[in-house]
């Protein structure tokens, strides 16, 4: 009896020996907070470098037109710069949102599947789910990326009017 015991691997060892490390350490990295976060950082840093020119062409037009005329175009040109980075943030948060849009709304499916539902209900569950789940997302993106356009706005407003007044 003594024998059988030893002989037979534990179920634990078995599953930690099958494991690759490089496996392991990508899973330990994307499980930490500030992963994402560099994740974030990353595609915002790349949206912003790709919309780089539409920015410089913001603020020529707004060096064009702010020798001609009172503060109008500095209102304009910061709603512009507010729109670009409330649609480069919108992007930015989608990267980070679709992967754990997808996690809770596999988990979701799993536990109504382990309820015993049966498969009919759990597709029309699943359909439901992923309307409130995309519409969800979407309220929220839009009112960040609002939020984010908004005082983009009011920060680029008072930046080009302290700056023309600067310059005068």
């Amino acid at each position: 009896m003594g024998e059988e015991q030893i002989q037979q691997p534990s179920f634990n060892s078995a599953v930690v020996s099958e494991v690759p490390p490089a496996y392991a350490l990508l899973l330990n990295v994307m499980s930490k907070r500030r992963t994402w976060v560099c994740f974030f950082v990353l595609v915002y840093a790349i949206l912003l470098s790709s919309t780089w020119n539409t920015l410089k062409f913001i603020l020529s037009w707004y060096k064009l037109q702010s020798d001609h005329s009172s503060g109008w175009p500095a209102l304009y040109a910061s709603v512009m710069l507010g729109a670009v980075f409330g649609v480069l943030s919108m992007a930015a948060a989608l990267a980070v949102v679709v992967p754990v849009t997808l996690v809770t709304w596999i988990a979701i499916v799993v536990l109504l599947a382990f309820c015993g539902k049966p498969r009919r209900a759990l597709i029309v569950e699943g359909r439901k789910i992923t309307r409130e789940i995309i519409g969800l997302v979407c309220r929220i993106l839009l009112k960040e990326g609002n939020v984010v356009a908004a005082m983009c706005a009011v920060l680029g407003y008072f930046a080009l009017v302290k700056r023309n007044g600067e310059a005068d």
